[in-house]
C-alpha cells in the first residue's frame, strides 16, 4: 500500500506586512500550527511558494532555512524551550548562536527590556511560568530579528501572567516596529492584535481587523 498524503493547509492564500501584529486562530487540527511551521521556516510546503522578506525560501535546503531562522526569525513557544541546567543569561545567549554567536551584554539588556534583569542567574526551575516565558520572549528578540513567531504564548500560564506576557509582546511590536505573528485559542489575546486570520479545515475562512 502506498503512503497516504495528508493535506493540511489548501489553497492558502496570505500577505502578511512588515512591521503588522497578527494573531492565527482556529479549532484543533484547523491547520494553525502547520501554518506556524511553513511561517517559520520549519516545514517546507509540498506545492505553492512562500516568500519571506522578498525571498523565495519554499524550496531552499536544510542549512538554507536553519540559516534564515537563526537570523531573521525568532521563536516563543507554549512550554518555553528553556535548558534546565542553563542559567536565565545563558538560554538567552543561545539565541544568538547562529547571529555571530552569544553576547553576554547583550542576553543581560534583552533580560532587562522584559522585566527581568534581576533574575538572570537564576535556573528555569527557580523560575515561574511567566518569568520563564519573558526568558523565551528575550532570547527571541536579542538577536533582533525582523519576525517572532509566538505559538500559543500564554497557554501554560494563568490569566494574570498571560496577561503581563501579551503586555509584554505588544509593547515590543510597538518599540521596535518587529512583526509579530501569534497563534492563540484565547479570543481576548487575539484582540490585542491588529489582525486575525480564522482558519477551518485548511482553510482561511475570516479575516477580521481589530
Amino acid at each position: 500500500m502506498g503512503k497516504r498524503e495528508l493535506t493540511v493547509l489548501r489553497g492558502v492564500s496570505l500577505n502578511i506586512e512588515r512591521g503588522e501584529l497578527v494573531a492565527i486562530m482556529g479549532p484543533s487540527g484547523s491547520g494553525k500550527s502547520t501554518m506556524l511551521n511553513l511561517i517559520g521556516c520549519l516545514d517546507r510546503p509540498t506545492s505553492g511558494s512562500y516568500y519571506l522578506d522578498d525571498r523565495e525560501v519554499s524550496h531552499l535546503n536544510s542549512g538554507e532555512l536553519a540559516e534564515i531562522r537563526g537570523k531573521k526569525i525568532g521563536f516563543v513557544f507554549q512550554t518555553f524551550n528553556l535548558l534546565p541546567r542553563l542559567s536565565a543569561v545563558a538560554n538567552v545567549e543561545l539565541g544568538m548562536r547562529y547571529a555571530g554567536g552569544g553576547n553576554h551584554r547583550r542576553a543581560l539588556e534583552a533580560l532587562e527590556r522584559v522585566g527581568l534583569a534581576e533574575r538572570a542567574n537564576h535556573r528555569p526551575t527557580e523560575l515561574s511560568g511567566g518569568e520563564m516565558q519573558r526568558v523565551a520572549i528575550a532570547r527571541a528578540l536579542v538577536k533582533n530579528p525582523p519576525l517572532i513567531l509566538a505559538d500559543e504564548p500564554t497557554g501554560n500560564l494563568d490569566s494574570r501572567s498571560g496577561e503581563e506576557i501579551i503586555s509584554i509582546l505588544t509593547s515590543l511590536h510597538a518599540e521596535q516596529d518587529v512583526t509579530l505573528v501569534m497563534i492563540t485559542h484565547d479570543a481576548n489575546i487575539a484582540h490585542h492584535c491588529q489582525r486575525i486570520i480564522h482558519l477551518k479545515d485548511g482553510e482561511v475562512v475570516e479575516e477580521e481587523r481589530v
